[in-house]
């Protein structure tokens, strides 16, 4: 029997489209690259040959249209791990239930997604301007362990590992480990992109070690990452969504990935905060890629 999902479990707006989105099931492409900046979304879809619709709601932008004879949608969402929870969700469900019935579809549909964003790197072999694939993400966030089945998809050993090294403080949420689809990132990252672990941070100041007004409860944080080394793995970057995405389109079964432009080097103090031109190379091998 299929699982009927209520309607105050999957909002659907009045005009048939998914809640936060305000997309239709017919909008979405296989192959989806997601984006934080809704600005961004027009840099990305600037490069299709054809545009087939687009939608704005809040942060949320969407285009789906047409690169190089490939169908693709891309989706802005906003900065965090909660947003990706919320496109994620309702991409899935646009993908595999029956907006009519809804009921889960008996045929399931995987997408592939690619986070196109920036980062700080930690690590002096990651300055400004380096693309990096995360292979691996650490989230602080928290998300998944809000899900069943979070600790099949994780890596427990990793995890141990990390929290011991940072002495973790039982106030935090619990880090999880979750991998990038390993197709997905040979073939996008290819030999041209940083393969790394990246921390998905819940916030842009205190949870990155970055003090201004208010002292840190940890102020060696971000020396105890640095210094952090487990089976060859070193820590190379900051961000903000990548284990969200990574661990909800495990637990979906989808392909994820997240590729980050470095801005800023922790380790040497140093931003570029005009990036907004030079990010277009590196959107440019996504699609080729994707």
């Amino acid at each position: 029997m299929s699982k009927y999902f209520a309607p105050s479990e999957l909002i659907i707006n009045q005009d048939g489209s998914v809640f936060h989105l305000h997309l239709h099931p017919e909008h979405l492409a296989d192959k989806v690259i997601l984006v934080g900046d809704p600005g961004r979304v027009s840099q990305v879809s600037s490069h299709f040959e054809s545009i087939e619709c687009e939608v704005s709601n809040r942060e949320f932008k969407s285009v789906t249209g047409v690169y190089k004879g490939k169908r693709i949608t891309v989706v802005s969402t906003g900065i965090g791990c909660d947003n990706i929870d919320i496109v994620v969700n309702e991409l899935d469900a646009l993908a595999n239930i029956d907006f009519e019935t809804r009921e889960e579809k008996e045929n399931l549909r995987q997408l592939t997604f690619v986070r196109i964003g920036t980062c700080g790197g930690l690590q002096e072999y990651v300055p400004t301007g380096t693309y990096i694939a995360s292979e691996k993400s650490i989230g602080f966030d928290g998300l998944l362990n809000f899900y069943a089945g979070r600790n099949e998809a994780c890596d427990l050993e990793f995890e141990a590992a990390f929290k011991k090294h940072m002495n973790w403080n039982e106030l935090l949420c619990t880090p999880y480990v979750i991998d990038a689809d390993k197709e997905l990132i040979e073939r996008v990252a290819a030999d041209d992109m940083v393969k790394g672990v990246t921390i998905a941070c819940g916030g842009f100041f205190g949870p990155q070690g970055r003090e201004l007004r208010i002292p840190l409860a940890d102020p060696n944080q971000n020396k105890k990452i640095e210094d952090f080394e487990y089976n060859g793995y070193r820590i190379t970057n900051f961000e903000m969504e990548s284990s969200a995405l990574a661990g909800l389109a495990k637990l979906m079964n989808h392909k994820a990935m997240t590729c980050c432009m470095v801005i800023a080097n922790r380790r040497a103090k140093e931003v570029n905060a005009n990036y907004k031109n030079s990010i277009d190379g590196l959107i440019e091998r996504v699609l080729d890629r994707i």
